[in-house]
């Protein structure tokens, strides 16, 4: 997954000299490793076996193919398959999240404005092209999500938008007036009921567009039925270190008191017993390293040791820099991040 922002983007697997810490949102998924060096080695085959294998698990699949498109290196690798193999539907899924990654990338470097237009488009089109292949995958739809993140309109990023009948940007909802691409979310959705690809996507327009405060307020209100799906009760908890990223990025004044509420404390037990708790020990290694390592942070900052330690363990060697390093830049802390994280995994287990 993530990523990860949920998922930033992945770093190279690292191994920390302490306790044998490893630096990788791969965490146990030796499959997936062993597709990501296959793609440095200039070789695609063990990725398509890999997407195959994953067959509709729409979140793993998700979560693999954003893994699969980290590496620049490897996008030349994933063009090639998609130009041998121009009837795969998992090829032209990873070259349109690769054309994507591009695009963003681009609008952050702040490059000019028609070089990141001609990227988007690319990548639209291929999306387009992806849902062709794979009509009932949510995978396109989050992919034209992610795209919305540009400052382009996002009805264009729709090829319904001309038919629909109601107001293309807002959801009939009276507990929900945020203005925001819901029929690209809401498509997603129809395929993969909760999917969670589509709301973290979802979660960050809000975030690039309006900022944290709206974010949250979409991540609390999707958290706010009575039957939402397990794995969205993490939303809030992405939406709250948003909303921390916001206030004390370069302030640590009331930086230490921030998960220190009584509404922090309910939202980090609800992910852990309505999410994880559930969760059988031998599926662990399946689950989102980003989502671990949020939950585990959370459940640390509101002193909720005893299930912080189950999240550890499930944890294992494997973090991810996101949210810890965050975190520690932001308390100014002398310690490198993974030093910190050590001394607190290591003040938990005892």
């Amino acid at each position: 997954m993530t990523s990860a922002t949920s998922s930033a983007p992945p770093e190279a697997p690292a191994a920390s000299p302490a306790a044998g810490l490893i630096v990788s949102p791969v965490g146990a998924d030796s499959d997936l490793r062993a597709a990501l060096e296959d793609l440095k080695m200039g070789r695609y085959l063990a990725a398509r076996d890999l997407l195959i294998h994953t067959g509709l698990n729409w979140s793993l699949l998700a979560r693999r193919c954003h893994l699969l498109v980290s590496d620049p290196g490897a996008r030349g690798v994933i063009k090639m398959w998609r130009d041998e193999e121009p009837h795969s539907r998992h090829a032209s899924l990873l070259w349109a999240r690769a054309l994507t990654h591009g695009a963003l990338q681009l609008h952050r470097e702040g490059k000019a404005d028609d070089v990141v237009c001609r990227a988007a488009v690319m990548a639209h089109e291929e999306w387009n092209r992806a849902a062709t292949l794979w009509p009932d995958s949510p995978e396109p739809w989050n992919g034209r999500l992610q795209l919305a993140r540009l400052p382009y309109d996002p009805r264009f990023l729709d090829p319904y938008w001309r038919s629909r009948t109601q107001p293309w940007d807002r959801l009939d909802d009276f507990e929900m007036s945020l203005s925001g691409p819901w029929p690209l979310w809401a498509e997603a959705n129809e395929r993969h009921p909760g999917d969670r690809d589509a709301h973290h996507r979802m979660r960050e327009y809000f975030l690039q567009h309006h900022g944290a405060v709206p974010a949250l307020q979409y991540a609390q209100w999707i958290v706010s039925e009575a039957h939402t799906h397990p794995e969205l009760l993490m939303l809030p908890l992405y939406a709250r270190m948003d909303l921390y990223r916001e206030r004390h990025r370069s302030s640590q004044r009331g930086a230490a008191g921030f998960w220190q509420t009584e509404q922090a404390h309910r939202v980090a037990m609800r992910a852990f017993t309505g999410w994880f708790s559930p969760i059988p020990d031998a599926e662990h290694r399946w689950l989102s390293l980003w989502d671990l390592n949020y939950l585990a942070h959370a459940l640390v900052s509101c002193g909720k040791s005893n299930a912080a330690r189950q999240v550890f363990n499930a944890l294992g060697p494997y973090v991810t820099p996101q949210p810890w390093k965050d975190i520690n830049d932001s308390l100014g802390r002398s310690r490198d991040w993974t030093d910190e994280f050590l001394h607190i995994r290591a003040a938990v287990l005892k």
